[in-house]
């Protein structure tokens, strides 16, 4: 197959959008090239100005780079599928929470606020040329332990960061097809209700 992986991904959007927004999406191939230090801090520059639930900001960003420990440590606890793609990435994180607020009530924003936090890194990456992959797929109680976050620390994702490009051929088949298949979300009247709610499935 030996394709190239783009930056540019078919994205079907049925209205205008930012180009940073359309052309963002999360590849499992990376350029052979180091993302550096001062990069990953205008991307986390970016995550660190989210909106943030009362200004709690209850995210924490565990990074490595490859070739590090760190980096190491945080594959170990991928689940054995993303494990397999992951190797590509030059960049490895983990996206955490305190589940508390400061005074130590349940915080029911806080996966909202790193998800906020994310998107801001996410759109700052792709504006330098550089895609993030957001992953569910990791062990999150040994994440934890692994990295000494205390009980109320949730370790929610594991993120990969690297610039576009790369080779297909280095992943399996099921997955070249997927890098290659068009973006696709559901369509507004799918999740907007100027109104009631309306269960979809029964119309």
């Amino acid at each position: 197959m030996n394709k190239e992986n783009t930056a540019l991904k078919e994205t079907p959007n049925d209205h205008p959008i930012i180009d940073n927004i359309k052309d963002r999406w999360s590849p499992r191939v990376f350029a052979d090239m180091p993302v550096s230090q001062t990069d990953l801090q205008s991307m986390f520059e970016a995550g660190r100005w989210a909106a943030s639930s009362n200004n709690f900001q209850p995210w924490n960003i565990v990074w490595g780079i490859k070739g590090s420990e760190t980096y190491d440590r945080i594959m170990n606890h991928l689940v054995e599928f993303n494990q397999s793609w992951a190797t590509n990435a030059p960049v490895l994180m983990l996206g955490v929470i305190n589940t508390k607020t400061p005074d130590g009530k349940e915080n029911y924003h806080a996966l909202h606020d790193l998800g906020q936090f994310t998107a801001n890194m996410a759109i700052q990456a792709h504006s330098m040329g550089i895609a993030i992959h957001q992953m569910a797929g990791v062990d999150f109680e040994s994440a934890k332990e692994d990295f000494g976050f205390p009980e109320e620390y949730h370790v929610a994702t594991a993120i990969t960061a690297g610039y576009y490009g790369g080779n297909d051929d280095d992943l399996n088949e099921d997955l070249q097809k997927e890098e290659s298949t068009p973006r696709k979300r559901k369509k507004q009247d799918e999740f907007l209700f100027n109104g009631d709610f309306i269960e979809r499935e029964s119309l």
